[in-house]
């Protein structure tokens, strides 16, 4: 599919070259539509595109200085139109080159100047707010009555990024959702994922995350690209798979990283 697809911006690019037609203008105001022509000692021959063959004209009837100058013309936008193709076929191979980088393992993957960068899982803890209890686990995470905090340890997380509008790669574990949090401080050198409560009688949780405006595209089997609508502050956050919490509790993968300005 990728091959056909640089075939046909070739092809394109050839044909925009050779079927290039301009404007052979002639001192009355008319025209013929040519794709060629060769000015001899008293005529000028052209080749026209209307009929499909060679012709010619008294030179005294064409205007060529104007013929001249929509020939160039025609001939640096043909020029433009095919170096922008040639562009934007470079920019498609090198796209899917991307993607075929990414590794089949489930996960978060960041690319870079410097090469490909996967995010680390988080280790995540629940925190009762009350008596401030934790239970450390990875997912799903247990139910736990009340409220309480999904939290990760460390006031900032070891993989930082400078870009404020940066791309990940989300190869993800199961058919679930994604999305950006927002990291809020808590107590003892930690960080908050979200809120979650327990209704009581019905025992549904409530989940309260600050989640960022993003874009997502499907690039792959389970693989998807997701970036920010807008540049992000600095601050906490983290790529995040999660589902609607269930009977065994909620279904988390998080994956932090820290925005920070270049110039610290």
């Amino acid at each position: 599919m990728i091959m056909g697809r640089m075939l046909f911006l070739l092809l394109l690019a050839v044909s925009l070259l050779n079927a290039m037609t301009f404007r052979l203008y002639l001192k009355d105001g008319g025209y013929h539509t040519v794709s060629e022509y060769k000015v001899l000692q008293d005529r000028v021959r052209y080749f026209s595109t209307e009929r499909g063959e060679w012709e010619e004209i008294p030179l005294d009837l064409v205007d060529i200085k104007k013929t001249e100058a929509e020939q160039k013309s025609t001939e640096e936008t043909t020029k433009e139109e095919a170096a922008a193709e040639k562009e934007e076929s470079k920019a498609e191979r090198e796209y899917h080159k991307e993607i075929a980088s990414i590794p089949a393992e489930a996960g978060v993957y960041r690319i870079t100047p410097q090469g490909m960068k996967p995010l680390a899982l988080a280790e995540q803890k629940i925190v009762n707010n009350k008596k401030r209890d934790v239970l450390r686990v990875l997912s799903p995470l247990p139910m736990v009555p009340g409220k309480s905090t999904v939290e990760l340890d460390g006031a900032t997380s070891p993989f930082v990024i400078t870009d404020e509008r940066p791309e990940f790669y989300f190869r993800m574990w199961h058919e679930e959702r994604l999305a950006i949090f927002k990291l809020k401080p808590a107590k003892g050198n930690a960080r908050i994922v979200e809120n979650v409560a327990i209704l009581p009688v019905t025992k549904e949780f409530v989940e309260e995350p600050i989640e960022v405006e993003t874009f997502r595209r499907q690039v792959g089997e389970k693989l998807f690209r997701i970036w920010p609508t807008k540049p992000l502050e600095p601050g906490e956050y983290a790529v995040v798979e999660y589902s609607p919490a269930g009977e065994l509790g909620l279904s988390l993968q998080v994956y932090d990283f820290s925005i920070r300005s270049k110039s610290k």
